[in-house]
């Protein structure tokens, strides 16, 4: 989601955009190659740390607490079920990297399942279950769990019960209404009224991203955050 700075002034509005394009596309891997990050991919272990590095030059440049590890698509031509264990090593090992490098600058590395069945059916980490599983061989307490509500629901559904489980690992949310990716009160499959009560009851302390496609414009798509605030004063 986006919008000009002009219409919603902040403290960073002055940020240059084409630093973070940039860095985006520097933790992605060569996007224009069809890469979408490399964390899980064989063979790119150098690229990946170099992009590593590269993005945590511009985290601490913009004072950025975390960053977006993405564990990339499976080969063209591989089979999944073929290389998954060879790809979960690498990612593993890759993670256990970045956790090293970037606990010593206090930012925290997410990880993010992306589905497999809308979105993108090459990437490798779809679910929440693999991404938990994964974190555990990890075993480095500043590689957290991103959830997006989007990928979580189209993927297995059961997310009262996931959040839950998962609650401890999260180190960021994301959200999106179900199927067309709009803003929280649009028509679709999540109640987010519900949802959002629950993660207060859980203790959910940080950040929210509103990563959806507004109906509109960027301002009328955010009435459901006036609505918010209504109900919780």
């Amino acid at each position: 989601m986006g919008g000009q700075a002009g219409k919603f002034p902040f403290i960073c509005q002055n940020v240059g955009w084409d630093k973070h394009v940039l860095a985006g596309e520097l933790q992605n891997g060569d996007a224009k190659a069809g890469d979408l990050g490399l964390g899980a991919v064989p063979g790119r272990e150098e690229d990946f740390r170099k992009g590593l590095d590269l993005a945590m030059q511009y985290a601490k440049a913009l004072d950025c607490r975390s960053i977006h590890l993405m564990a990339g698509r499976v080969p063209v031509g591989a089979d999944r079920a073929t290389i998954a264990v060879e790809m979960e090593d690498t990612f593993v090992q890759n993670l256990k990297h970045a956790a090293d490098v970037l606990s010593n600058e206090g930012i925290t590395g997410l990880i993010e399942p992306i589905n497999t069945r809308i979105t993108d059916p090459r990437y490798f980490l779809d679910s929440p279950h693999q991404a938990a599983a994964i974190l555990q061989k990890v075993g480095h307490p500043n590689i957290k769990l991103q959830m997006d509500v989007f990928h979580w629901q189209i993927m297995d559904s059961n997310l009262t019960q996931n959040i839950q489980k998962y609650f401890p690992l999260i180190g960021h949310i994301q959200i999106a209404q179900v199927p067309s990716r709009n803003e929280p009160d649009s028509a679709g499959e999540i109640n987010f009224p519900y949802l959002f009560s629950l993660l207060e009851e859980m203790g959910y302390q940080g950040y929210i991203g509103c990563e959806y496609k507004p109906l509109g414009s960027t301002n009328e798509g955010l009435g459901w955050v006036k609505d918010y605030l209504k109900r919780n004063k």
